[in-house]
């Protein structure tokens, strides 16, 4: 069982080598974005609650009801970042680096429920209007769009390779065209005095967040289910192993997410002249972590000698 070896090995080096912590460069920045955002949006959500009430605007009161939601989920986004960075331990063998998928999941399912709540408002509000304070509104709204810009643009450089983030970036910039939104119609209503635009505003802004929302919820919902991540090809990966010296078949290759940045490979290669040393599988897992973003690689070398079939194909 000469294949037992390199597949210890290899575990080792996945913890061990220095790919493992490459995406944390850019996480004090995210701490400090986490730590800002919060602090903002509490103290906003009470402010904008009390004015919304004292205008006589479920628009406002709505508004502040979402942003409440996206600071749960900014603590739960960053909850989950905190938590990614755990070490490993002898029952979490990755760390805690999953939580950042179910944070993920969690505020695309925040959103989704604020929505529903804002859209159940603001048709209650087209069958009995009511006056609106409409200078206060847009007072209160435009500091909202400052704030929630803001923050959207404090967690803007992490969105791109990080799926926690997205969720808490796309989050923010939500609420800061759900203030805009408001501040337009706090205006018109001031000139016109037409109250139904307050709830219209409201269900157009729904209509762009739940769109938005919807390829969050998917892909972290993928994730979830250990799906291969959408920025990592399978097929390449099962071409290039294929296509090393020595490889005469690959199976049991598995791919999928140890976190919202982190990819782990799992495989057997059929080597039928035996090990090729530590040195081929090193290169081989170099590769794979700078040509195809696998940061975590087990690989498990068979000599070909016996029938074999993947434990999860029946």
């Amino acid at each position: 069982m000469s294949h037992d070896h390199d597949h210890d090995h290899q575990h080792g080096h996945g913890h061990h080598g220095h790919g493992h912590h490459h995406h944390h460069i850019p996480e004090p920045g995210h701490g400090r974005a986490f730590a800002l955002a919060i602090a903002l949006n509490a103290v906003f959500v009470a402010i904008e609650f009390v004015y919304g009430f004292l205008a006589n605007s479920t628009a406002l009161m709505a508004d502040a009801g979402h942003n409440l939601s996206d600071v749960l989920g900014l603590i739960l986004a960053w909850g989950a970042a905190l938590l990614a960075k755990r070490a490993p331990s002898a029952r979490y063998t990755y760390g805690m680096r999953s939580s950042s998928i179910l944070a993920a999941l969690g505020n695309a399912m925040l959103l989704l429920l604020a929505c529903g709540a804002i859209a159940w408002e603001a048709v209650h509000r087209f069958t009995a209007p009511a006056p609106v304070e409409g200078l206060t509104v847009s007072v209160v709204a435009a500091i909202g769009v400052a704030i929630n810009g803001f923050s959207a643009w404090l967690f803007m450089a992490g969105s791109k390779g990080d799926l926690n983030i997205r969720g808490a970036y796309l989050h923010m910039a939500a609420d800061a065209a759900i203030s805009l939104g408001v501040v337009i119609s706090g205006l018109v209503i001031m000139g016109t005095g037409w109250t139904w635009l307050d709830p219209l505003v409201s269900l157009v802004i729904v209509l762009v967040i739940v769109l938005g929302t919807w390829s969050l919820l998917r892909e972290s919902l993928r994730l979830v289910m250990a799906a291969v991540p959408a920025s990592v090809d399978a097929v390449a990966i099962d071409r290039f192993l294929a296509g090393q010296p020595g490889v005469a078949e690959v199976h049991d290759l598995h791919i999928w997410a140890m976190s919202t940045t982190e990819t782990a490979l799992t495989v057997h290669l059929v080597m039928p002249g035996g090990y090729p040393g530590d040195r081929a599988i090193e290169e081989i897992v170099t590769r794979l972590r700078h040509d195809f973003a696998v940061k975590h690689c087990t690989l498990q070398v068979e000599e070909g000698t016996l029938q074999h079939r993947c434990a999860l194909v029946t």
